[in-house]
């Protein structure tokens, strides 16, 4: 693992008035695992580098729900972008609002409910 530190700010969202601090990065080599805590309520999430990219967030329905996260897959309005982003079970209104002020919305959790659907979807086109 490699760590280099930076200190740049930038701005981002539909309307630039979110200000992101750059603080640095961190190189992870195949197999290692790196966790992210929470200064205010230890918190944590982990990452992890394989050789043929990352695990980018804990299992999605078990260690990550343990930790107190929901996973959300969410785009723009426009459909222009997707992402997952990992909320904390505590902080949904917050996510919302969020999510309005940037002009997206919710598509899915991805729980255990929504993902036993589309298991049982695959199952039957066997």
């Amino acid at each position: 693992m490699k760590i280099v530190k930076r200190n740049r700010k930038f701005l981002v969202g539909k309307n630039k008035n979110i200000t992101l601090k750059d603080i640095g990065s961190i190189f992870l080599n195949n197999n290692e695992n790196i966790t992210f805590k929470t200064l205010k309520n230890q918190k944590e999430y982990d990452i992890c580098k394989k050789s043929w990219g990352f695990y980018a967030t804990p299992s999605l329905n078990k260690r990550l729900i343990k930790f107190g996260y929901n996973a959300a897959l969410v785009t723009s309005k426009d459909f222009n972008t997707y992402a997952i982003l990992i909320v904390e079970k505590e902080k949904k209104k917050s996510f919302f609002k969020y999510l309005i002020s940037q002009n997206m919305f919710l598509i899915c959790w991805l729980n255990n409910s929504n993902l036993s659907k589309i298991k049982k979807y695959f199952k039957n086109k066997k």
